[in-house]
């Protein structure tokens, strides 16, 4: 049995992508794979397994020594299980910059592609037996497609992504601005979530001149239902911090409407962070950022001091 499994703290590609792929390899390579999750999807991540009548994948914390995995969405050590190198890595496919680290008992199929999400490329790599796919592999790749692009507003977004999420709009008969409107709402209702949640719900560990950081991304058309928690958010990233092994948390409040960010500034580090990286003063516990809406192209690789 191969397990098929993305990154820690699941986005909706990170939740979608191993369903696509366990069940390409079930029924297409009619090789036995399970897809997994290392944590609780995000609601908009939830809202796709609904919509599409999906199962929760079993979530799980760490991964059998000599288990056949395929690694998607990500190939960073720090994103996988603690025991991800003492696996059978069988595959990786992807869409982020190359990190290392990953050890493999031999020779393994690696496609990263720059490209806004990691659905795409598995559409690619299925190519005629897309044929075969019912409907929900369909809605599934639509659906992390346009959330990885924010509907094609994430600088991310390439001719390609868009040609593909509008083939398969198409032929699901979906109105892509209807369809892509629930799923911004889904995502947007956090209601259920405590602070340390969202500030672990979309996060990603980033290394900076020997701090480590966590730097956590909430997209969403309702903003200001955030920043009306943002005293409580930013007396929480300490512990979250502690608690994760992390030196600070950087939040990004995305508005994926107005195509902007918000940085939340807890303390003089991060705000000497903002300002060399993004080249904006900053007066108080927080800073607007025009325009900057990837996590991926615009935050990591400007992030300095």
């Amino acid at each position: 049995m191969i397990t098929v499994l993305a990154h820690k703290s699941p986005d909706t590609d990170a939740t979608g992508s191993p369903l696509i792929w366990a069940w390409y390899l079930n029924e297409i390579r009619k090789t036995p794979a399970r897809a997994v999750l290392q944590g609780t999807p995000n609601t908009e991540a939830a809202w796709m397994l609904t919509r599409w009548d999906r199962d929760m994948p079993e979530i799980v914390t760490d991964i059998a020594a000599g288990e056949q995995v395929v690694i998607c969405d990500t190939n960073n050590p720090a994103e996988l299980p603690p025991g991800i190198n003492d696996t059978e890595i069988l595959e990786i496919i992807d869409h982020h910059m190359l990190v290392g680290g990953l050890k493999t008992r031999t020779p393994i199929n690696i496609t990263i592609r720059p490209l806004a999400c990691t659905a795409t490329i598995m559409h690619d790599l299925i190519g005629d037996d897309m044929s075969a796919a019912p409907d929900w592999v369909r809605g599934v790749m639509l659906t992390c497609i346009l959330s990885d692009t924010l509907q094609f507003r994430s600088p991310t977004t390439t001719d390609h992504d868009r040609a593909v999420a509008e083939g398969l709009a198409a032929g699901l008969d979906i109105d892509i601005d209807q369809y892509a409107t629930e799923m911004f709402a889904a995502k947007s209702d956090v209601s259920a979530y405590g602070d340390e949640d969202l500030l672990r719900m979309d996060s990603k560990e980033f290394e900076l001149q020997g701090k480590k950081l966590r730097v956590s991304v909430l997209e969403t058309t309702a903003p200001q239902v955030l920043l009306d928690r943002k005293l409580a958010l930013l007396a929480a990233m300490p512990g979250v911090a502690r608690a994760d092994g992390a030196d600070e948390v950087l939040l990004f409040v995305v508005d994926i409407l107005n195509e902007e960010a918000t940085l939340l500034v807890p303390n003089d580090y991060v705000r000497q962070v903002a300002e060399a990286s993004f080249g904006v003063p900053v007066a108080g516990d927080h800073v607007v950022l025009p325009g900057i809406m990837s996590r991926k192209k615009q935050i990591i690789p400007s992030l300095k001091l």
